[in-house]
């Protein structure tokens, strides 16, 4: 996990550090950070929006696929992904999205968490040394800090106890490298938002309600008020163009309700400048969103769709031996069917009987018998089957 977090920092590391060098002041620099990465993945949120879009615009169509085919699942799956291709809409589009999504918090985490690394650009063997003389203080002077416990050397927040230790013990690590404790300290007086440490992470339990642990204690709430407008936003504008809300809703309802509190959950278990990032990215979010929903009109997307319907016909005109992933599905689909027996269809798709299933099922396992016993070199009698 620990690399995944090296390789995904890296670059938001440096993206960061420039932000720093126009702007030295860490909270603002989070800020502008936030909204340089929402604005390089402009484009995937523009995708996704308009996904969105064209599956409103189908739903219509959807819904008459539904009442035709309510009593057969699997004809009516099959229906559905025909559809799909027709038009040239891959419903898995908006799975990308959310994993780039992901990915860009443990780049995140990771500069907020080292910016002995990200920011000051120390050299490895420098902060191993320190981090391992912050780790020998604890245990010695008997510090609070993770615990009163020395440092794993996997563990993420190593730097930000080594800063904070630093901070109360500067002399204590003179002998690590020339000028080291005095950039640390200096970094660790622009680490803050109105004078509270963004390093430090948040509690409702406090030693004292200082300044700074009333700061720390309001962003997680802060970061599910924002969580909380963009699901709000959400569930207005879903039942605006979709009042017929089908059965399922509520436990949409839940999710997204369940985000808001999940915030706020984690903003007390991790440092505080990821909860101030989440504040941000909630609010640039939802302003991106309002905006693209405001763009996708029913006239204007109705004349996208039209545009991807005939981009999808001639690029499967010029490359027919390509396939897309719809049609990739609905392979999959019928050789799964022939596999099963038609899963509970007759070849005219019609719906087989109890007994009629049955029957289907005996005969797979006779076959399955069959093959096995051709495998093995034994020899299969269907009496036995019989028997049983």
């Amino acid at each position: 996990m620990n690399t995944l977090y090296n390789i995904i920092g890296l670059p938001f590391g440096y993206l960061m550090r420039l932000i720093y060098m126009f702007i030295p002041n860490y909270a603002w620099a989070i800020i502008i950070f936030t909204l340089v990465t929402k604005l390089l993945f402009f484009p995937i949120s523009y995708k996704t929006q308009k996904g969105a879009a064209r599956m409103r615009l189908l739903q219509p169509k959807i819904a008459k696929l539904q009442k035709s085919y309510a009593s057969n699942p699997t004809l009516l799956q099959q229906k559905t992904q025909e559809l799909y291709a027709q038009e040239g809409y891959n419903p898995m589009s908006s799975c990308l999205p959310s994993i780039i999504q992901m990915l860009l918090l443990f780049g995140v985490i990771d500069v907020v968490y080292k910016p002995i690394t990200h920011i000051l650009h120390m050299g490895k063997d420098i902060i191993s040394a320190a981090t391992t003389k912050a780790s020998e203080l604890v245990t010695s002077l008997g510090l609070s800090i993770n615990g009163g416990k020395g440092f794993d050397t996997g563990n993420l927040r190593n730097e930000l106890f080594t800063m904070e230790i630093l901070e109360k013990h500067p002399d204590e690590f003179g002998s690590i490298s020339s000028g080291f404790a005095e950039k640390v300290s200096e970094f660790t007086q622009h680490f803050t938002l109105f004078g509270a440490n963004l390093g430090k992470t948040p509690t409702m339990s406090p030693d004292s309600w200082s300044k700074e642990a009333v700061i720390l204690a309001i962003i997680p709430w802060l970061a599910g008020l924002a969580q909380l407008l963009v699901s709000l936003y959400s569930m207005y504008f879903q039942k605006k163009t979709n009042p017929t809300q089908q059965a399922g809703g509520g436990c949409m309802v839940i999710m997204m309700l369940l985000m808001p509190i999940l915030s706020i959950v984690w903003g007390f278990s991790l440092p505080a400048g990821v909860g101030f990032y989440w504040i941000w990215s909630s609010l640039f979010s939802f302003l991106i969103t309002f905006s693209l929903n405001k763009y996708f009109t029913l006239e204007r997307i109705t004349v996208i769709n039209e545009k991807e319907k005939e981009k999808a016909r001639i690029y499967a005109e010029k490359h027919p031996e390509k396939k897309t992933f719809m049609q990739k599905m609905l392979e999959q689909q019928a050789a799964l069917e022939q596999q099963s027996g038609g899963a509970g269809t007759k070849p005219n798709g019609e719906k087989m009987s109890r007994s009629e299933q049955n029957k289907a099922n005996r005969d797979a396992i006779k076959e399955a018998r069959r093959r096995m016993a051709e495998k093995y070199g034994d020899v299969y009698d269907e009496n036995d089957d019989n028997d049983d």
